[in-house]
């Protein structure tokens, strides 16, 4: 009865027992054989080889037939699983998470195997997007692209999130993917507008915020500028800014920055309103009759000031002479053909709603301030040729010469005197042995100087230089020698100068010097301290250079002298 039975309609124990007696009468039917049977069974398994493993069977065992019932049941149970198992539905792509720019197109993939009688859905939450190849969202963005991958068009923030694709099952299987956008930054507000006016001396506080994902930074900027505080950048969403005044309005720039797409960039235009504020190019402007004089402010205001130039007291009002010309903040007065009447103070004054201010400048027919030009280390050990240059419109008709011994305790740098009091203090007039040369810078001296009375001392007559027949000058440490020298002859050209040869110092030593100059119209200003010094030692060729200078051509002719003294030097000369 249990020879009839199918294995697979009977419960594992009932089939093992049914392996087990399968074999186990194979074995049996053994000891009921004839030697013939046995002889004939013999040949039939001779004849059909797949008796062998029957008759090997009958030889083992009751418990190994168990063992072996067993182990075939298991193999075939193994068997039937896996033809189930291949044809069972399973999902190829594996869940993941998607970053996406917006405007950009999502894809999510569904790749699945063995669905044709199962239906695969896409969800987001308990919304139902697809089912089977069926759109159900209204969505017309959404849309299945090559068989169950998901596809949504111009990608939008609302759009991140999880979606689910999942095949119906009696347990439903399924895969999640994630999806993140990305939004590039943008500026949403700035506190002040994009215009803000302050008056000068205020605060200001300018606040910009940004949205993107991921949060971008926003850092602030001065256009053509840095910022009031030094820096390049300032890596804060607030920009303050205290005690504003006019140097620090400008244009400011809020950027935000996510890496994602470009940066968003707005604009603050910050105007300072403050009373006019002038400087000028030049205090002193020097020219000369007949010549042409510019007077410049430079004027700064918000709003712009109104500007009106003043002579003295009196208001200046355009005419064929006084020109006025405004360029942005530059304001000039030019004044043409300069009359002796035109020389003195005036005054640019500027105004506008905050206030007024005023600025003086001089129009002077004065020399300017005389340039020393001589090099500073003397050749010789007891003397020193100075020598000078200086403009003016005017002829020059003296100069005078200040030097000392360089006090102790002041320290040259360079040409400069570093001292803790100052070395322009001139003291009186010394009568001195002293020898001079005018030059006429640019043009020649005509006829060579003759001998003058300076300081109750003649000069020596009838060569280009003059000597005080050797005296040497005794003073005290710190007192000045001031000389007067006359301008003979008088230069009308612009570029004046003079060179002069102190005698009688002390070798090795510092000495200062300080030089003005006059024409018609007054004393120039005292130049700042010039420092030369003496040598060791005097050279032992000496060269001596005589220049005359004619109306029509320049004969120069240079005498050597050899190891001569001062005193034989000056007897030379005498006797020449």
């Amino acid at each position: 009865m249990h020879l009839t039975k199918s294995p697979g309609s009977i419960s594992s124990s009932s089939r093992i027992a049914y392996k087990f007696e399968s074999l186990s009468n194979i074995n049996c039917n053994k000891n009921s054989n004839s030697n013939s049977g046995k002889m004939a069974a013999e040949a039939r398994t001779i004849s059909q080889p797949g008796h062998t493993h029957d008759r090997r069977m009958r030889s083992l065992p009751h418990f190994l037939l168990l063992a072996i019932a067993v182990v075939s049941l298991h193999l075939e149970s193994v068997s039937a699983q896996s033809m189930m198992t291949k044809n069972e539905p399973m999902f190829i792509s594996r869940s993941e998470t998607f970053k996406f720019i917006t405007g950009e197109t999502i894809v999510l993939p569904c790749e699945v195997a063995n669905t044709d009688t199962y239906v695969v859905a896409w969800k987001r939450g308990i919304a139902i997007l697809t089912a089977g190849s069926v759109k159900v969202t209204p969505d017309p963005r959404v849309r299945l692209v090559n068989g169950f991958n998901l596809q949504i068009r111009d990608a939008l923030p609302t759009d991140a999130g999880d979606y689910i694709c999942q095949i119906a099952t009696m347990d439903p299987r399924e895969i999640t993917h994630t999806v993140e956008i990305l939004v590039p930054p943008r500026i949403h507000h700035i506190s002040t507008g994009g215009h803000l006016q302050v008056k000068k001396g205020s605060s200001v506080r300018i606040e910009c915020s940004a949205t993107g994902n991921p949060m971008p930074n926003v850092t602030w900027s001065r256009k053509n500028n840095i910022l009031p505080n030094g820096e390049e950048k300032l890596h804060s969403h607030v920009l303050s800014i205290e005690n504003v005044d006019r140097h620090k309005g400008g244009v400011y720039i809020c950027t935000a920055n996510n890496r994602v797409g470009q940066p968003a960039s707005s604009q603050v235009v910050l105007h300072v309103l403050f009373s006019p504020e002038i400087s000028v190019e030049r205090p002193v402007v020097f020219s000369g009759e007949g010549h042409e004089a510019t007077l410049v402010c430079i004027v700064h205001g918000e709003t712009q000031p109104e500007v009106i130039w003043f002579k003295d007291t009196m208001q200046l009002d355009t005419t064929e002479r006084h020109i006025m010309e405004t360029r942005g903040s530059r304001h000039t007065l030019i004044i043409r053909k300069v009359h002796p009447q035109d020389f003195g103070n005036y005054s640019c004054v500027a105004e506008n709603q905050l206030g007024k201010a005023r600025k003086t400048l001089q129009l002077s027919g004065k020399p300017n301030v005389a340039v020393f030009n001589s090099p500073p280390i003397s050749q010789y050990k007891d003397r020193y040729n100075i020598s000078w240059a200086v403009d003016s419109h005017s002829p020059i008709e003296e100069y005078k010469l200040s030097f000392r011994k360089l006090p102790q305790g002041h320290e040259v740098v360079g040409n400069a005197i570093d001292s803790p009091s100052s070395s322009n203090s001139m003291l009186m007039s010394s009568s001195s042995s002293s020898s001079s040369q005018m030059y006429g810078t640019g043009s020649g001296l005509h006829g060579h100087r003759i001998g003058s009375n300076m300081g109750g001392l003649s000069g020596l007559s009838g060569s280009g230089s003059y000597s005080g027949y050797g005296n040497v000058m005794h003073w005290g440490h710190n007192d000045w020698r001031n000389v007067v020298l006359p301008a003979v002859p008088v230069s009308h050209h612009y570029a004046q100068g003079m060179s002069y040869m102190v005698r009688g110092l002390d070798p090795d030593q510092h000495y200062e010097a300080t030089v003005q100059s006059r024409n018609r119209y007054g004393w120039s200003d005292l130049t700042n301290s010039f420092v030369f010094s003496t040598s060791s030692n005097d050279n032992e060729m000496r060269d001596l250079s005589v220049t005359f200078y004619g109306s029509s051509a320049i004969n120069r002719q240079k005498l050597g002298l050899l190891a001569l003294s001062s005193a034989t030097l000056a007897l030379s000369l005498l006797v020449a």
